[in-house]
């Protein structure tokens, strides 16, 4: 449940315990808001089907704590294609990219005939992503500073509590209250039976 206007959430392994059914139409609504509202979301899941892959504008693909890829969904697999790894067919995107870090699993997406296969650890496709043009552009986006003057007066808290220290005894004494006057009954029985012990 989204409520208020969010402009950032952060999202992790929605889908436990979810068919793929229904993570495909959270993602497809988390997706419409994201356009509508002009949000951010920052979504983690394990092995999305295909259609929900699909849904996604931007990968950020980490492995054994490096990042391994961040970018447009679109250019993921020509990233991996420059490494000597290709898609084979009716393969899923998000498993390939889960089988293709893995020591076990990587030598089926070999397709470089110009070298013999040799396991490429996980260390070295983060260098290379560095070292690429997909690496440079992201880094290069990183580099410019954000325009302060565009941020909304109540995006960020500015102090240590939202309200002033006063309003907030306020608050808890008309709660307490509130709380004491519904349980009345409750309170006057204790208050008894602490009495006439």
């Amino acid at each position: 449940m989204i409520v208020g206007p969010r402009k950032t959430l952060f999202m992790d392994e929605i889908s436990t315990g979810l068919d793929s059914s229904t993570t495909f139409q959270i993602v497809n609504c988390v997706k419409n808001f994201v356009h509508l509202m002009e949000g951010t979301v920052l979504m983690g899941l394990l092995q999305p089907a295909p259609e929900t892959y699909e849904l996604f504008d931007n990968i950020m693909f980490l492995s054994e704590g490096y990042m391994v890829y961040q970018g447009p969904r679109e250019d993921v697999l020509e990233f991996f294609e420059s490494l000597g790894f290709k898609l084979p067919p009716r393969k899923g995107v998000a498993d390939f990219l889960q089988e293709v870090t893995s020591k076990k699993d990587q030598a089926q997406y070999w397709v470089d005939p110009s070298k013999p296969y040799e396991f490429i650890p996980v260390s070295k496709m983060a260098d290379a992503f560095k070292n690429s043009r997909f690496g440079r552009s992201l880094e290069s986006t990183l580099n410019v500073p954000y325009d302060k003057s565009r941020i909304h007066p109540s995006a960020l808290s500015k102090t240590k509590y939202a309200a002033p220290k006063w309003e907030l005894l306020k608050s808890c004494f008309a709660r307490e209250k509130l709380l004491i006057t519904r349980h009345r009954f409750l309170y006057i029985f204790r208050t008894c039976q602490v009495c006439f012990r």
